[in-house]
């Protein structure tokens, strides 16, 4: 499958423009205490268990309702990092890598970060393994959920010094 294709009978997507540069969306994927800043919607709250954005990778983590008592929210496997520009993991996978049954839904989920004038163009796709999972993940709240958290994610990085790490090319 090529970056970014999408299957109207498999797969959801959110897409937004992130006034933000790209540097900023990515690293707010991948430091720990950024992706616990806006990885569950709000009230809730998240602790980033294992992140290890490479592919083979543990992507871990947790959330609550109240503050105090955590339960599991996302055991996956990173597929891809792609600095800057790409981000995949799935939940089929556990991050012991061993094969899971991920309740509600198994998912494969692709995150491209691309240029735009304004900042970020930000696009995730949600990847089912057939249309009955995909109405599942639609039914049980998938835009509410991923649009929640993408404006959170937002948020986040909007208004962020535009200082780029050292090996980003993008123009901003």
């Amino acid at each position: 499958m090529s970056l970014g294709e999408f299957d109207p009978e498999l797969d959801l997507v959110v897409e937004r423009v992130i006034r933000a540069p790209r540097h900023a969306v990515w690293r707010a994927w991948t430091d720990p205490a950024r992706l616990a800043q806006w990885w569950v919607p709000a009230p809730a709250v998240c602790r980033v268990q294992r992140l290890e954005m490479r592919p083979g990778g543990a992507m871990v983590s947790q959330y609550s309702t109240d503050g105090t008592r955590f339960v599991p929210h996302l055991d996956a496997v990173v597929l891809a990092a792609d600095e800057f520009e790409r981000i995949a993991f799935t939940n089929a996978i556990a991050s012991s890598w061993r094969p899971a049954d991920p309740q509600p839904i198994a998912v494969t989920v692709e995150v491209i970060l691309a240029e735009h004038p304004e900042g970020t163009d930000y696009r995730m796709i949600a990847r089912h393994g057939d249309p009955a999972s995909r109405s599942r993940h639609a039914e049980i709240g998938f835009a509410d959920g991923w649009g929640t958290v993408t404006g959170q994610l937002a948020a986040l990085v909007e208004g962020v010094g535009a200082e780029a790490p050292a090996g980003f090319e993008g123009s901003r």
